[in-house]
């Protein structure tokens, strides 16, 4: 093989070489339209590994022609980045790409405040991990946050296509690649996991006249290559999705099976802890809402308190999530509601429940025949609250553990004529 890996040897320099992300570097996208217009606001780039997030930074780089520093949160400090600050001053225009931003302390994301703001720098970060939680407010209110949506497999397998044709060490291989399921499960949407996966399949089928890339293939090098746990590396999202859906499944021993294997591995506290404030209200939801208080109190406790202590805090939490009643109604509720925004776009707010504050909003019927709930027997009026076009919509539907029924029960002394509870 070559020295470098196929993923970084594949990595595109245009954004027309870019795999995804369509609405934010596609024609007429916000971020093309900021890298024509030769200048872009400082922007945190948040997604899953392997979707873009570095290469987009190069692109923009290279396109505008400007000063490019990079930084890893993982081995820079607040020495590093006042370093490049002082090169900054110097120079103009100059971006600095910090990777895995989320991984910055607060004193170092407070160094780079001044310089953001005083436009010596203009920051391009990059982060798996929601910026909401991560990023400091102050610094996160400089930036735009854009966010980086998985790969689809027809374009993870347009690049395995992609490379046979133009990497130079592949195209002197006969490779025949027969089958992808394997390719695509084990690489999880990282694009950068899937090439370099690909390129240790055929090197290691290498002494074969025709190299034919099937699935068994494909397991047999990676059951080789993939380590323990690596809390970087790739097995941090195969096992925290064992977690998760050990968990959904109400299984509380693969549960502490799989939270153990995270806390050997060192894994950040504050990553398992917040994604069982999610699976609370994702998985659980109203079919025991203690669960959400539970979880977040978690969450604290554990930022609290560190390791070692905090192994038992994490327990008691995954054990009473996976133990608990599940119902995914009302994530599903806000699914099915965005879907309808997106298809229908803004609709206009009925008149009756819009605000008038203004003398001339009164004037226009806004709030006209508006009926105060606790005016009404029962507080409650039985009006209209969606637009026009969606009545009758009913996105919630309670499932049908004991805690839901009781909505169910109540939802349908109010509605059941409107919505059929």
């Amino acid at each position: 093989m070559t020295t470098a890996p196929l993923a970084e040897r594949m990595r595109p320099e245009t954004l027309e070489e870019l795999a995804g992300q369509q609405h934010l570097t596609g024609p007429g996208s916000i971020l093309r339209t900021a890298m024509q217009n030769g200048k872009i606001p400082s922007l945190i780039l948040w997604g899953p590994p392997g979707t873009g997030k570095t290469t987009i930074a190069n692109i923009i780089a290279q396109t505008l022609q400007v000063p490019f520093f990079t930084l890893s949160a993982i081995s820079a400090g607040v020495k590093e980045v006042r370093e490049v600050i002082a090169q900054a001053q110097k120079l103009t225009g100059t971006l600095l790409f910090i990777d895995e931003i989320h991984r910055f302390n607060k004193s170092q994301q407070d160094a780079l405040l001044g310089a953001v703001e005083k436009g010596t720098i203009t920051l391009i970060g990059a982060t798996t991990e929601n910026p909401s939680f991560e990023v400091n407010s102050a610094l996160l209110s400089r930036c735009q946050v854009y966010v980086l949506k998985p790969l689809s497999s027809d374009e993870l397998i347009s690049l395995l296509h992609h490379a046979l044709h133009k990497d130079e060490w592949l195209r002197r291989k006969t490779v025949e690649l027969r089958e992808t399921e394997a390719l695509l499960t084990i690489s999880g949407g990282d694009a950068r996991k899937l090439l370099n996966l690909f390129e240790l399949a055929v090197d290691a089928l290498s002494a074969m006249d025709r190299i034919i890339i099937t699935d068994a293939a494909v397991m047999e090098v990676a059951q080789q290559r993939i380590a323990l746990y690596d809390k970087t590396g790739e097995q941090h999202y195969d096992i925290i999705s064992a977690f998760i859906k050990s968990m959904r499944g109400s299984d509380p021993n693969g549960a502490i099976y799989w939270l153990a294997r995270m806390i050997e591995g060192g894994e950040d506290v504050k990553f398992i802890a917040r994604r069982m404030v999610i699976f609370a209200s994702e998985d659980i939801g109203n079919a025991n809402p203690t669960a959400l208080v539970l979880a977040n109190a978690c969450f604290d406790a554990v930022n609290k308190i560190g390791y070692p202590e905090s192994r038992i805090i994490l327990a008691q939490c995954a054990t009473y999530l996976a133990s608990s009643h599940k119902s995914n109604a009302s994530y599903r509720a806000i699914e099915e509601a965005i879907w309808s925004v997106q298809e229908r776009g803004d609709l206009p707010v009925p008149l009756h429940i819009r605000n008038a504050p203004t003398s001339l909003m009164k004037r226009m019927n806004y709030g006209k025949g508006y009926k105060y709930a606790h005016d009404h027997e029962g507080n409650f009026a039985g009006q209209e609250y969606l637009p026009d076009e969606l009545k009758g919509t009913a996105f919630y539907t309670p499932g049908h553990t004991p805690r839901e029924e009781e909505l169910r029960k109540f939802l349908k002394s109010r509605w059941a004529e409107k919505y059929g509870y």
